[in-house]
């Protein structure tokens, strides 16, 4: 599935950890030759093939879960990216969680507790749509959402510094190398959209009435906040790419590429796993030639009693 122009791609997306990351330095767009839009979708069809052959081996292996995290600004197709990733997947061994507004009985509890609650079971695969992510995101750049939930020393917005923020990201690593260490692997995307690329989407959902109900006021309000948003996805890749749990920065303003790469870096992660279907006993080796025996016997009757 994976040809050499995007595996030098896919180098170029990836976080590499303990570096400063600079997201312009990072591509919104497909910027090669070798294929076209139409070339792209048989590669990925084709590689959707072999990521429902490769699940249905992690389902039955039952060894890793794997957890695939989508983090992106309004716009950038994380939705449609979801929708033709699990076309190709089993749905009852996938869940897909998109995170919102935290309840009341979540911010109850600490902050990575309602993804606790959704991660994948080993031989699942989980997708969250947004995730713990947004933690150190939309409360970075609104950190008066933090006062919310009611942290021991947090009573106003000055009480939230950088010290803070860093205990965060330390929290976060935890959490994942956690989740690493007991066989779930995981994959963050952060489809990177222009600014130029948001605007033209925008518009198109409020010029197309199939549409609309995909835009929100809300929306422009935190486009206003684009500069701030880019700042803190810097700082959150750079302080949270580890080897164990990578990020990718995924250029979203062609929707077709962005599908084809992060199909890729999952084909890749599932090829590296050496996934096998169990081994079958001795004793369920003779129960299996007992019950085709039995069956056998079966269709010989039925075969008689037409005759």
């Amino acid at each position: 599935m994976v040809s050499e122009e995007i595996t030098a791609q896919l180098k170029k997306m990836y976080v590499k950890p303990g570096k400063k990351v600079d997201l312009a330095e990072f591509a919104t767009s497909y910027k090669g030759a070798n294929f076209t839009k139409e070339e792209a979708q048989q590669l990925l069809n084709e590689g959707l093939e072999h990521l429902a052959v490769m699940q249905d081996k992690l389902y039955a292996h039952n060894r890793y879960s794997i957890l695939i995290v989508l983090q992106a600004m309004d716009a950038a197709g994380k939705d449609s990216t979801i929708k033709h990733i699990l076309s190709g997947l089993n749905p009852t061994g996938v869940k897909v969680h998109s995170f919102k507004t935290p309840s009341s009985q979540e911010l109850d509890h600490d902050y990575l507790w309602r993804h606790a609650l959704a991660l994948p079971a080993r031989g699942e695969i989980a997708i969250h749509n947004r995730s713990h992510y947004e933690n150190v995101l939309v409360t970075r750049v609104h950190p008066e959402y933090i006062l919310n939930e009611n942290l021991p020393g947090i009573l106003a917005t000055s009480d939230i510094d950088e010290d803070f923020w860093q205990q965060r990201f330390k929290q976060i690593n935890r959490f994942e190398k956690n989740l690493f260490q007991n066989g779930t692997i995981i994959l963050k995307f952060f489809l990177h959209v222009s600014k130029k690329e948001q605007k033209k989407r925008f518009l198109e959902r409020i010029d197309n009435p199939s549409k609309n109900w995909k835009f929100s006021f809300a929306d422009i309000k935190e486009r206003a906040h684009w500069d701030e948003y880019q700042k803190a996805y810097e700082q959150a890749l750079q302080e949270t790419a580890q080897d164990h749990a990578p990020w990718f920065v995924i250029p979203a303003d062609d929707k077709w590429y962005a599908r084809l790469a992060i199909a890729s870096v999952i084909y890749n992660q599932f090829e590296t796993l050496t996934l096998e279907y169990p081994t079958v006993t001795p004793k369920q080796k003779e129960e299996l030639t007992q019950a085709k025996a039995i069956l056998m016997a079966e269709l010989e009757e039925a075969a008689k009693s037409k005759s």
